[in-house]
């Protein structure tokens, strides 16, 4: 398996606004030093997800109650967002998907999207396991990047509920990569069920047979056993295992995970895929370090 020679891990402190329209646009930069995980700009036009995945940190987040919210009004995010282009000085990802499903609300996220499309700055990640993306495929947009969270389909039907499966959501994808738009894959979390190597390899065959030429990035991550999320999730069996502490919750034993993400590095490496363009999510920086995989993860460029 080759490796990534250049690491860089030095984060940058942004030394203007953090923070635009009472917290629509907002700089994430709270991430503990033991952990890898880039700041970016979040983009929070609503809160919420209308589908029931046991493991969603959102359950911890919102206490247990993870109904669609809208706080502010479209003109509000908006001239939110007039502000943030003009005043944030580097170009920009924002992330419309860590508070809340992305495509959870398609009326208004077009809106969203085509406001984007007024520059050529900064640009919008969609990030989602819904697979409702007509609204995107009718008008394509430059401004707009797609990620889809996606898991093997024995993990789907654990603990996925009320989510689009897998094949629906890769046939998605490749719709949006037939229309021009940069596509990206988030597998997160990776759970080490029974069977897991020939469960994952059949979702890494999925991918790359629908989009030969694979996605521009891959973002992999491992379980992780946040105080809050295990309180509100109803169905803890996902968090079998995780036992280990680290600054971003419990964990499963550091060699299992190191086994795991070396199987998808080199199954990746097989398809043709460069570990330039793989990232791992939360993971502890001893660990990320250890497989010399680097920072280029969803969020960020």
């Amino acid at each position: 398996m080759s490796t990534v020679h250049q690491l860089k891990f030095e984060l940058k402190p942004i030394p203007f606004c953090r923070s635009f329209g009472s917290g629509i646009v907002r700089y994430f930069d709270k991430t503990p030093a033991s952990i890898v995980c880039p700041h970016f700009w979040e983009l929070n036009w609503a809160y919420g997800c209308p589908f029931a995945c046991e493991y969603c940190y959102l359950r911890g987040t919102f206490r247990g109650s993870k109904e669609p919210r809208y706080p502010w009004s479209l003109d509000q995010i908006l001239a939110t967002l007039d502000q943030a282009f003009v005043e944030i000085p580097e170009p920009a990802i924002f992330n419309s998907g860590e508070l809340a499903d992305s495509l959870m609300n398609p009326p208004l996220m077009e809106k969203i999207a085509d406001k984007f499309e007024h520059q050529d700055r900064h640009k919008l990640l969609l990030l989602t396991k819904s697979s409702n993306i007509k609204f995107l495929v009718e008008k394509p947009r430059k401004q707009t990047i797609v990620s889809f969270s996606i898991n093997a389909p024995e993990v789907w039907t654990l603990w996925e509920h009320k989510t689009p499966s897998p094949e629906s959501r890769v046939a998605a994808a490749r719709k949006l990569d037939e229309a021009g738009y940069e596509v990206r894959f988030r597998i997160d979390p990776i759970f080490s069920i029974n069977g897991w190597q020939q469960s994952y390899d059949k979702l890494l065959h999925l991918i790359f047979t629908n989009l030969p030429t694979g996605p521009e990035r891959i973002t992999l991550g491992m379980p992780r056993g946040l105080r809050k999320t295990l309180m509100y999730s109803k169905d803890r069996s996902w968090a079998r295992g995780l036992t280990e502490k680290s600054g971003w919750g419990l964990k499963l034993p550091t060699s299992l995970r190191e086994t795991v993400y070396a199987f998808f590095l080199d199954r990746l490496q097989s398809f043709g895929f460069s570990l330039d363009k793989v990232a791992l999510c939360k993971e502890t920086l001893s660990l990320s370090q250890e497989l010399r995989v680097g920072r280029r993860c969803n969020c960020v460029w």
